[in-house]
């Protein structure tokens, strides 16, 4: 595989965790069950970094071998 089609592969694991993130945020707005807000509160905050990296991912790995591309400082050694 290439870095291309692992960035391609990032995008699309991101655009389903931003689908799912939207989807929980909406059943967050309709409840009013509290024990219910916490698990979804807590859904919500445990998915949020992961979208973070794999946005992160896909915009290294598309750009990895450009000339000048600044490298997130997370990603590199």
């Amino acid at each position: 595989m290439t870095l291309q089609e692992m960035s391609r592969e990032y995008e699309a694991s991101a655009a389903l965790l931003r689908a799912r993130l939207r989807q929980l945020r909406q059943q967050l707005a309709k409840s009013d069950d509290a024990d219910e807000i916490w698990h979804l509160k807590r859904r919500i905050a445990e998915l949020t970094p992961m979208l973070t990296q794999m946005n992160e991912l896909a915009e290294l790995t598309a750009h990895y071998y450009e000339r000048g591309y600044y490298r997130n400082e997370k990603y590199t050694l």
